[in-house]
């Protein structure tokens, strides 16, 4: 890998690890104000829906500048709506900010591979980079869960330190500080040397440059499948992320610190599953991994119904001095496969993309409208979640339904991508 390609990684990991903290922070400060359970997805709503409406413009910016300095800015961004949260701004609000920093930040980090790295590069680089977001969700997770704790919460009461009033308060200053640190990061990150025009100044041209490159991409043969996959698994990922902390109360009786745990060994198993993909999948071989989104959905399904109400009361596991609850204990191999699944899967199908984007139209364009799709689906997926939970539908009846839709589009997606290799070499558009 080229000079400067480590500290890339060693930026999404800090930035990485504040966004899936600041998640259960956030989590936190909803429960100390007393938010109803259907305002929760509302806060990824918020902070997703800045990647959708500024979709025409985040790739030309990310165009427009050294991607380090975009990067820097979006973690300033960041940083901005944690201190917002800390001064009692509503955090549905605050998160918004967040979201902004982050819609800016995506192009950039994913447009940097295709101006550092050679395309035969790409599906490595991308398993470095999702294992460093996934070793930062694991993590991040955790240490957001510790920080809430009740250690925490008696700490911060024997600390009286001023503004920081209750654990998620403390928690909130810690993501803030690491927001911070990752924006010192990007600063470090070398010039690519790649430059593009500045579009800035031409908003509504922007607009149609978009819906163009919208449309370049849905059309295009390969760019259109590795486009819908990458929508679905995004959608679903981002939801589940809620999902299981959900599940992990409702199925296994854990606290929200502890649910956090469970969070983060799925990220365990998406890093496994994506180092397996870059030793396995070249980027030529990509589409065969399509069968493994519709096993993923499958796999979700039965999580549904994994709960301690399958073992008998007072089972556990010795673990050196410990006992652990077996149905704790056997829920950590299903995260782990599930993730797994996840991160074999979604690195070749990103490699695709990016590649695939690069050579039919800029990274920072192609990243952008990938962005708003995924972004639109999570956005429909989060609301369609909140419904639900405003219906007070069970929680694993709401994972069978999110389950059941992905396996069916999946493969939807794998009978297109068929249909497509009999009318064009499919291989051929990998390889140009």
């Amino acid at each position: 890998m080229k000079k400067g390609f480590y500290t890339i990684i060693a930026a999404q990991f800090v930035s990485s690890l504040a966004d899936n903290a600041l998640l259960i922070a956030a989590i936190a400060l909803l429960t100390v104000i007393q938010s109803p359970a259907w305002i929760t997805p509302l806060l990824q709503i918020f902070f997703t829906i800045s990647y959708v409406l500024l979709a025409p413009f985040v790739g030309a910016f990310a165009d427009a500048l050294q991607k380090r300095h975009v990067m820097f800015v979006s973690n300033a961004l960041k940083a901005a709506g944690c201190l917002m949260m800390i001064a009692g701004v509503h955090p549905m609000i605050a998160y918004g900010v967040v979201g902004f920093g982050a819609a800016a930040y995506s192009p950039a980090k994913y447009g940097i591979l295709t101006e550092l790295l050679p395309a035969e590069k790409l599906v490595a680089a991308n398993a470095w980079l999702e294992s460093a977001t996934v070793l930062s969700t694991i993590v991040g997770t955790m240490v957001g869960g510790a920080l809430i704790s009740t250690i925490a919460t008696k700490f911060v009461a024997r600390a009286h330190l001023p503004v920081i009033h209750t654990a998620a308060d403390l928690a909130m200053l810690a993501v803030m500080l690491t927001y911070a640190a990752a924006a010192a990061i990007n600063v470090a990150i070398p010039d690519t040397g790649a430059r593009y025009p500045n579009r800035l100044a031409e908003p509504k041209k922007l607009v149609g440059d978009f819906a163009n490159s919208f449309n370049v991409l849905w059309a295009d043969k390969l760019a259109q499948i590795a486009l819908w996959v990458t929508t679905l698994m995004w959608g679903g990922a981002v939801t589940l992320q809620l999902l299981v902390l959900k599940w992990a109360d409702a199925n296994l009786g854990l606290s929200l610190s502890k649910a956090a745990v469970m969070q983060g060994i799925t990220g365990l198993g998406i890093a496994v599953g994506a180092a397996a993909a870059a030793a396995w999948v070249p980027l030529r071989g990509s589409l065969r991994v399509l069968p493994v989104g519709i096993v993923t959905g499958a796999v979700a399904i039965a999580m549904a119904f994994y709960s301690k109400g399958l073992f008998p009361a007072g089972m556990g596991i010795r673990i050196g001095p410990f006992v652990a609850p077996v149905y704790i204990v056997l829920a950590y191999p299903l995260m782990i496969l599930l993730g797994a699944l996840s991160g074999f899967f979604i690195v070749p199908m990103n490699a695709i993309l990016q590649h695939r984007g690069a050579t039919l139209l800029t990274a920072g364009h192609s990243i952008a409208v990938q962005n708003f799709n995924q972004n639109l689906a999570v956005l429909l997926m989060l609301g369609a979640y909140a419904l639900m939970l405003t219906a007070k539908l069970p929680v694993q009846w709401i994972i069978v339904v999110f389950g059941t839709f992905i396996t069916f589009m999946m493969w939807l997606a794998r009978r297109r991508s068929l249909a497509n290799a009999r009318k064009v070499d499919m291989r051929a558009l990998v390889e140009e």
